[in-house]
């Protein structure tokens, strides 16, 4: 059976690979691809869904399809299939257009796309396509001698320990899992010794977390550099200093509404580029994908990438 013909045939010439997340269920919006599709279509788009059983599987099909020739790369999913789309484009003309589908969507946050509602971010997208989009920083990490690139943000600390205790479990299922994971991880977590090399100084830093921000915001909207710009050319280096277990989740709920600036235990500083070290094992993730043990260096890279947005 044929499509229907497409209401609005304005992007007739277009061609989209459409990217599902191969591993999660979306939760009640199940259709979130479907849906996508069928919104692209009906904007006059020529889709190319794209489906594998793994992320490296998918991560193959879209370097064929941007190989092949597409106009934009869209993908459904939360940060961790946004992570995905920023490798494949970085530095590359073609853009990224996201439908937001995921648990966290703090990169779909940051570009301030709908986060509930396919249609409407199938329609916020089909509108940029005949301006290419915008370009915004990405951030380039470097560990193991292996690089890769994020959109939001790098952490490295108690935050990404939560990450890697959640992402161990099965169960429970969304935010709760992490928050969980947070109480878990707050029981037996100790201050870090980092030494950081930031823009040719450097220092020793006692912390409980570091992160390297392009975006302002992980979790699903803990909101830790919220005057963070995705194009300005620069990274936000935030750090958290040793606090009690109080103390921290007195000051916890404060991230939500970005209201913990003024905490002297919180620090931020603009960077472009950054190394990390610390003693023991600390593993970093970016963009809620894990990257790998420090150290790890990370530069920002101005106008690195291009999204429909």
């Amino acid at each position: 059976m044929n499509p229907p013909a497409p209401k609005n045939p304005t992007h007739s010439a277009e061609k989209i690979a459409l990217a599902i997340n191969p591993t999660a269920s979306f939760g009640r919006r199940g259709l979130a691809g479907d849906e996508a599709a069928a919104s692209l279509r009906a904007g006059g788009c020529d889709v190319v869904v794209l489906e594998a059983g793994s992320y490296d599987d998918l991560r193959t099909l879209v370097d064929e399809a941007i190989t092949a020739g597409i106009s934009a790369l869209v993908v459904v999913g939360g940060d961790g299939m946004v992570h995905l789309g920023v490798n494949a484009l970085a530095g590359k003309d073609v853009p990224l257009g996201i439908v937001p589908a995921g648990t966290g969507n703090d990169v779909a946050r940051l570009l301030g796309l709908p986060l509930t509602d396919t249609k409407a971010a199938c329609d916020r997208l089909l509108a940029s396509m005949p301006s290419g989009g915008r370009k915004i920083d990405a951030g380039r990490v470097t560990a193991g001698g292996r690089s890769s690139y994020f959109a939001g943000v790098l952490s490295a600390g108690f935050d990404a320990a939560v990450n890697e205790r959640a992402n161990s479990w099965r169960w429970p299922k969304g935010k709760s899992r992490y928050n969980l994971a947070m109480l878990r991880e707050l029981g037996s977590f100790r201050r870090i010794e980092y030494t950081v090399t930031a823009d040719g100084g450097q220092w020793r830093q006692p912390a409980l977390l570091i992160s390297v921000a392009n975006g302002q915001s992980i979790g699903g909207g803990m909101r830790i550099t919220p005057n963070a710009l995705p194009d300005d050319g620069w990274l936000d280096l935030f750090i958290v200093k040793p606090l009690s277990r109080l103390n921290f989740l007195a000051v916890f709920p404060k991230v939500f509404a970005g209201k913990h600036l003024g905490h002297p235990a919180v620090e931020i500083r603009r960077v472009r580029k950054v190394r990390l070290e610390a003693e023991g094992v600390v593993v970093a993730y970016a963009d809620g994908e894990r990257v790998g043990r420090l150290p790890v260096e990370v530069e920002v890279v101005p106008g690195g990438l291009r999204v429909l947005a």
